[in-house]
């Protein structure tokens, strides 16, 4: 080998680590910590503006399922396939059609729009991004308007009426909450009479199961940080909440950890680049930018949810008659 070409193996050596270091401080430097509801009105506004996102994942933004064991799927094909597992695994699939469904946290619309479209039902999807709302609209069409409609809407104080749905809907919304109790009794509070719940979410290992270690801790930093979330539950945590609210009206929630199900979502999620080049590529220089700047938080997710420091959470339960 000629001392020139090793020159330039060595500068391009250096080249790459420069760029890795400069992406690592520009992540670490530019994250969105949660300090009030605006900024996570603000990181899904520019998130659907962008529209990477909707370009690489499709209409869903929520984790896929793949099954226990897992199995190979596409990465889309996987998303839709969560919302009908939820669906079955809730009950949700013994309502009848034009049963009315709340969905809270409902990004540009894919879940929504799956349970009127194969289940009949009539839905109102909420989020607290007006530009995700807009989205979800543009993306609805004509003929499912009339069963599938949004609103803006804070999850935390929802301005509808007491116990007008038959089921409420939640998938990867809590982690943004400060006040998950809150949460937890605004979601019950829509709920009639026998009515059923379907909620996912990101949950942290249990402190019963064991403290932080120093990694661990730096690592939840981040995935705190870099995504405007206030704190995240445990499982156990979350079926407290459900358990002891004032609206529970006889209702017994039950919690499964969907963890192995759904763990391959997070490296499919950056695989998806690789596989669909012109989705980022189209979109110009920028989203090729905002993808490696996504990246590092995505690869900590998978190792959180691959080593016990998350859980991912599912919850049911049906409210008594009365």
């Amino acid at each position: 080998m000629s001392f020139y070409n090793l020159v330039g193996i060595l500068a391009s050596v250096l080249l790459f680590v420069a760029a890795i270091v400069g992406i690592a401080r520009l992540w670490l430097s530019s994250n969105r910590r949660y300090n009030s509801s605006s900024s996570v009105v603000e990181a899904y506004d520019r998130w659907t503006e962008d529209a990477l996102l909707e370009r690489l994942w499709g209409d869903h933004v929520h984790l896929g399922f793949y099954g226990n064991p897992p199995r190979v799927r596409d990465f889309r094909s996987a998303k839709d396939d969560f919302v009908h597992e939820l669906v079955r695994w809730s009950g949700l699939d013994r309502m009848p059609p034009g049963s009315r469904i709340l969905d809270v946290g409902c990004g540009i619309g894919g879940s929504a729009r799956l349970l009127a479209l194969h289940y009949g039902f009539d839905v109102l999807a909420i989020s607290i991004s007006p530009v995700q709302i807009a989205r979800a609209r543009a993306l609805t069409s004509p003929e499912l308007a009339g069963h599938c409609q949004f609103a803006v809407m804070d999850a935390q104080a929802l301005d509808l009426p007491d116990r007008g749905f038959d089921a409420v809907w939640s998938v990867e919304a809590a982690p943004h909450m400060p006040d998950k109790q809150r949460y937890v009794d605004e979601l019950l509070r829509m709920l009639r009479p026998h009515g059923r719940l379907a909620v996912a979410d990101w949950n942290r290992r249990d402190s019963a199961d064991g403290p932080m270690n120093r990694l661990e801790i730096w690592v939840m930093r981040q995935l705190l940080d870099q995504w405007a979330h206030p704190e995240f539950a445990s499982i156990n945590a979350m079926r407290h909440h459900f358990d002891c609210s004032p609206w529970a009206e006889g209702l017994l929630a039950e919690g499964a950890d969907w963890t192995i199900a759904t763990v391959p979502s997070w490296r499919d999620s950056i695989l998806e680049g690789i596989r669909r080049p012109s989705a980022v590529l189209g979109l110009g220089p920028k989203a090729v930018f905002q993808g490696l700047r996504e990246t590092p938080t995505l690869l900590l997710m998978d190792w959180a949810f691959r080593h016990g420091l998350m859980q991912f959470g599912v919850f049911r339960g049906q409210k008594s008659g009365g």
